[in-house]
C-alpha cells in the first residue's frame, strides 16, 4: 500500500489478484483499477512516485521486472525495467527526483533508473550496486536523498549514490 504524497484521501493498493487498485478515503467502498498484470500474476510491492502524483510502480511475484505505471493512461505500463536477473524484491522512488528510481532483488544487484526519457524504453540503469546476497529490502532516505539502504542476510548497508 502507498499514500500519494499530494492527496492525502488518495491510496493505492496491490494484492494477489494482480490489480493496482487506487481508493480515495472518502469513498472506501469504491476502488478504481488501474492495472492488472498479465495472467493476473500477484504483485507484491506498490511505491508512490514523491514528486509526481501521476506516477507509481510496482513488481509481480518472482518477476525480474520494475513495471512503472501513468494513472492518467491505466492498464498500460508507461516502462518496463527489466535489468535484474532474479526477482524483484523492493522498489523506491528517489525524494528529490520525479525521474529516479530504485530496485533490488535477488540478483544481489540494486538499480537506480533515469526515467526522464519516458515515453521511450529505458534499456539500462543509470547506477548499479552488487551486495553479492539477495537483498530483501531497500529505502532511499527522505532526509538525505544521497543515501540508500539494502537489508541482506542479516546485515544493513547505506550506500551513498
Amino acid at each position: 500500500m502507498a499514500f500519494a504524497k499530494s492527496n492525502k484521501d488518495l491510496f493505492a493498493s496491490v494484492g494477489a489478484d494482480g490489480s493496482v487498485r487506487l481508493f480515495d478515503l472518502r469513498r472506501l467502498q469504491h476502488s478504481t483499477i488501474v492495472y492488472e498484470s498479465s495472467d493476473l500474476v500477484p504483485l507484491l510491492r506498490i511505491a508512490w512516485n514523491t514528486e509526481d502524483p501521476n506516477y507509481l510502480a510496482t513488481i509481480m511475484m518472482d518477476s525480474p521486472t520494475v513495471t512503472v505505471l501513468d494513472i492518467r493512461v491505466p492498464s498500460i505500463p508507461v516502462a518496463e525495467l527489466n535489468g535484474h536477473k532474479g526477482a524483484v524484491n523492493s522498489i523506491a522512488w528517489a525524494p528529490h527526483s520525479a525521474c529516479h528510481i530504485a530496485s533490488a532483488s535477488d540478483d544481489g544487484k540494486a538499480l537506480i533508473w533515469d526515467l526522464s526519457s519516458i515515453p521511450k524504453p529505458v534499456e539500462e540503469p543509470i547506477l548499479e550496486y552488487n551486495s553479492g546476497a539477495e537483498i530483501n529490502q531497500m529505502q532511499w532516505s527522505t532526509g538525505c536523498a544521497q543515501w540508500i539502504s539494502i537489508a541482506l542476510e542479516d546485515k544493513l548497508r547505506i550506500l551513498r549514490v
